[in-house]
């Protein structure tokens, strides 16, 4: 993998690299998006730029792909590598883009350490990039491969067959491929982008779990109304998906990515999710009803109150459908409607966790911290947990 004399160098200057890691990765964004503007049209998102989500899960890969080379010399950290493949895939990232990354990104790394990069230290940092660069190019190659499409070439006109509300800021969407064709192969867990064009002419994107079972001919995504708080934007692309897009309407959506998918083995299962992230679980639940599925399963939610817990009924719905499924439900603010719910946030105290289960966490990433704490607690594995992030990856280099 990295080369002995460049590990020396790199395990040497890591820690001033990752130091300044946040001041390059804004350095290395400014300059690449004023020279490229392009790239903003249809490839990044605003948004997590403007939080600076996407400049944190930049650095942070960065640093924890370093440490895994420094720390298991023999292994490649496949892991980290095909969360990012997918996050790539899914906004249509191709090869040539990692040559302008590099441009931008060292110049960054220059500008920002100074006299510190040495020949020898950009040498070092070099084979560490093209590391990364290589490996991932390698793993994309193969996911587009095997979802059929071209490099970069992923969208596809859907039609919208149906909009229904589910809660005041939830909608759901159902698809059919709009140009006649069957759709694309999926499975339970992942997920679609989708990409709008703004009022100010830029084209926008971003990710929505498969909500639906993914092995029919339509598809169903659930859209959350994303509200900025902190001064944070409100989200650009659900606030124009509920403002303006009906049944009858088309929307250019991607070919299904994502490795955290639905397993095909028989022991327990777990999906614990809070807010929208009840999304990819309903996905779950659906595909293991439609294969009559006989597996334990425990569905775990919470949510701020039950009229805000989007599937709410369609949860209970496929859970009944599933003669070894049981539902646990919390809320910050019960209700009437669920009179066995739990109050409160999720504590697993007195809730049945098989050792041997199979766990799939959706939800705000302190919330997946504080579940997957419990877990672990309880004798859980850790390589049976298993999460997904909506947006940038911030969790990644400490979870794997």
């Amino acid at each position: 993998m990295l080369s002995a004399e460049s590990a020396a160098v790199v395990e040497a200057t890591l820690p001033a690299v990752a130091g300044a890691l946040d001041e390059i990765t804004t350095r290395f964004y400014g300059t690449m998006f004023r020279d490229r503007p392009e790239l903003l049209d249809g490839m990044f998102n605003r948004g997590n730029q403007a939080s600076g989500a996407q400049r944190r899960a930049l650095a942070g890969s960065i640093a924890g792909f370093a440490s895994a080379l420094l720390a298991h010399p023999d292994t490649r950290p496949d892991a980290l590598l095909a969360r990012i493949a997918h996050k790539h895939t899914a906004v249509g990232v191709t090869e040539d883009q990692y040559t302008i990354v590099h441009k931008y990104l060292f110049g960054a790394i220059a500008d920002v350490l100074g006299d510190a990069v040495t020949p020898k230290v950009a040498a070092a940092w070099d084979e560490v990039y093209w590391l990364m660069a290589g490996a991932l190019i390698a793993q994309e190659a193969r996911i587009y491969q095997e979802a059929g499409v071209a490099p970069g070439a992923i969208w596809r006109p859907w039609t919208v067959v149906e909009r229904r509300e589910e809660t005041a800021d939830v909608v759901s969407f159902l698809l059919r491929p709009a140009d006649g064709g069957p759709a694309p192969a999926a499975r339970a867990g992942q997920y679609v982008s989708v990409r709008v064009r703004m009022p100010d002419g830029v084209h926008q994107l971003r990710q929505y779990s498969l909500s639906s079972d993914p092995g029919g001919e339509l598809r169903r995504i659930t859209v959350k109304r994303v509200t900025g708080t902190g001064g944070a934007p409100d989200g650009e692309v659900s606030t124009l998906l509920h403002a303006t897009v009906r049944a009858g309407d088309e929307l250019i959506v991607s070919a299904p990515f994502g490795d955290v998918v639905l397993d095909e083995d028989d022991t327990p299962l777990v999906l614990a999710s809070a807010g929208i992230g009840c999304t990819p679980m309903v996905g779950m639940l659906a595909r293991l009803a439609a294969t009559g599925s006989t597996r334990p399963v425990l569905v775990l939610h919470a949510d701020t109150s039950p009229d805000r817990h989007a599937l709410r009924a369609e949860t209970r719905e496929l859970a009944g459908r599933l003669p070894q499924a049981r539902t646990v439900f919390w809320y910050e603010r019960p209700g009437a409607t669920e009179p066995d719910a739990r109050v409160g946030l999720m504590d697993l105290e007195g809730v049945d966790i098989p050792a041997d289960a199979t766990v799939y966490l959706c939800g705000p990433l302190p919330f997946m911290r504080a579940v997957r704490a419990q877990l672990l607690n309880r004798g859980v594995a850790p390589r049976r947990v298993r999460y997904e992030v909506f947006g940038p990856d911030l969790w990644l280099p400490d979870a794997v």
